[in-house]
């Protein structure tokens, strides 16, 4: 139970997200996991959260050219086709 509460947070808090932030949580999250079961080591899941949080943002970018990011007249920030 413990679990799903937690993991129902974090998906909640990740929602709330714009895309580039979305794409370094994600890189990050599987960086850390490659990092620590490959080291065995905290040291080794810091180092790999950093360089998948890295990684996601490149990709991220990458994958979605064309796209532009806006603000509406409420701040809210949002991404569309650019003009």
């Amino acid at each position: 139970m413990k679990k799903m509460v937690i993991s129902l947070a974090l998906v909640g808090a990740l929602a709330g997200c714009t895309t580039t932030e979305q794409d370094a949580a994600v890189g990050g999250a599987a960086g850390a996991v490659i990092g620590g079961l490959a080291s065995d080591s905290v040291g080794g899941a810091v180092i790999g959260g950093v360089a998948g949080a890295a990684a996601g943002v490149l990709i991220g970018k990458a994958a979605r050219t064309g796209y532009c990011r806006y603000r509406d007249r409420y701040g809210r920030i949002y991404e569309a086709p650019c003009r």
